[in-house]
């Protein structure tokens, strides 16, 4: 079954089977606050179960809505997530994070004049958060216009000192490419929440992608020394390692070639 497939409202009887006394703890807000956290983690595909979990005990809760239209953006399903957004806003036409999440996969599928509408909609729709914010700093990036570095300081302003929204706004910066700027939002991410390894995580891809293996070799490290167990800080570290050691053997035979 396809990821869009589980997205479908099911009776819930696959969790019904399990302990029913635990399960009787599992309401909306259970779900909802793992789909929160499972996000905050970078697990796209949990957060994305989890706020389809929360449908099923109330369809209407737009922000589960949207969240699963944001995880598909994460996930890079974009045609997924406008499909899933269209059916969202047949129940709530008038939600401004759910336009911006909208605007956010018609852009980065290239539909640049679907995108910049859903965005001004959202606006309209006295959307003033950090998300339709960051979300109009997406589409403007897609659409190669400089007024995004507005955008993306208004989500800030609007949530100061917040790390989260700092690191989602380095990672539309990183899916533009542009890695300085997301390089800066990412220590600004560290300062406020050292603790958590993913931003060393994303701080280390983004040292990788500017060319500073050294410096990502160190952020790796210190995501790995914060979760041990994850998968996703080994292959990091794999990844550096191997890229350095091809880097110095290119160096050697360049300077063979050089006497």
């Amino acid at each position: 079954m396809s990821r869009f497939g589980n997205l479908e409202l099911g009776d819930g009887s696959e969790e019904r089977s399990h302990q029913p006394l635990q399960t009787a703890r599992r309401d909306e807000a259970h779900f909802l606050a793992e789909a929160r956290t499972a996000f905050e983690n970078g697990r796209f595909e949990s957060a994305l179960r989890h706020f389809s979990k929360v449908l099923e005990f109330n369809p209407r809760c737009a922000a589960a809505w949207t969240g699963q239209v944001r995880m598909l953006i994460e996930l890079g399903e974009f045609q997924e997530a406008r499909l899933w957004a269209d059916k969202a806003l047949e129940q709530f036409p008038h939600e401004p994070e759910l336009l911006a999440a909208k605007a956010v996969a018609l852009g980065r599928a290239g539909d640049l004049q679907g995108a910049m509408a859903f965005s001004d909609a959202a606006l309209e729709e006295r959307g003033d958060t950090p998300y339709v914010w960051l979300a109009r700093g997406d589409v403007l990036l897609a659409r190669r216009e400089s007024r995004a570095d507005y955008c993306f300081d208004k989500a800030r302003l609007l949530a100061p000192q917040d790390w989260f929204t700092t690191w989602l706004a380095a990672r539309v910066r990183s899916f533009y490419e542009q890695f300085a700027l997301a390089l800066k939002l990412l220590q600004q991410a560290v300062e406020w929440n050292a603790g958590h390894f993913l931003l060393w995580l994303e701080l280390g891809r983004c040292q990788q992608a500017l060319g500073l293996a050294g410096a990502a070799t160190v952020s790796f490290n210190r995501a790995r020394e914060l979760n041990p167990r994850s998968d996703e800080v080994r292959a990091a570290l794999l990844h550096v390692a191997q890229t350095g050691f091809w880097l110095r053997v290119r160096g050697l035979v360049r300077q063979c070639f050089r006497r």
